[in-house]
């Protein structure tokens, strides 16, 4: 069975931060793939702020250019919103039986995961990788025998940030992969 890990995410937009983490997590931790899975709506984040959805997935696909273990994924754009986890996983393990699926998140997800639907199934019946996040630690969910946590390289670049920039005319451009930046160069994406 394949190891595929799901780093779900706004993505917007994706950064070099973003690309990072999944590059860590596909060639260090025995996941065999990594799928950025763009989320049309966090349950537990404004709406307001978000780029179009296939825009998003579009920023996401130019930055994993031809990566071969890295995928976009565009898979809760069908499903019922706001999206949830569990449903979401419940979707693919009935789509690619062939396929072991992992989370991936950041110690300050591990920390709200209580607040997620059916929380101690996923908890039990999926593997949680985790990246460390400055300022955030939950000693006691870090403990549970499903949960890994990795010390991938981290950069503190926030999507919000580069939303920021870009609206007041300030460079983003060494915080994004190039090909993403060179898109936005030429669009009107999160200018206003």
């Amino acid at each position: 069975m394949m190891k595929v890990g799901l780093f779900f995410g706004s993505f917007n937009p994706v950064h070099i931060g973003h690309m990072i983490i999944a590059d860590y997590m596909v060639e260090f931790t025995g996941l065999e793939q990594v799928w950025m899975v763009v989320s049309p709506h966090n349950p537990l984040k404004p709406k307001q702020t978000l780029a179009p959805d296939y825009d998003r997935l579009h920023l996401v696909r130019l930055a994993i250019g031809d990566h071969p273990k890295l995928r976009a994924s565009d898979i809760e754009f069908y499903l019922d919103k706001p999206s949830y986890t569990v449903d979401t996983l419940a979707y693919l393990r009935e789509k690619y039986p062939d396929k072991e699926f992992a989370l991936i998140m950041g110690g300050d997800n591990l920390m709200s995961l209580p607040k997620w639907k059916n929380y101690e199934f996923l908890l039990a019946n999926y593997p949680i990788y985790v990246y460390r996040r400055p300022r955030y630690e939950d000693e006691t969910l870090a403990q549970h025998p499903n949960v890994r946590v990795f010390d991938a390289p981290l950069l503190d670049i926030s999507a919000s940030f580069v939303r920021e920039c870009r609206k007041t005319g300030k460079s983003i451009r060494y915080l994004l992969p190039e090909s993403v930046y060179q898109y936005l160069e030429t669009s009107h994406l999160y200018r206003k």
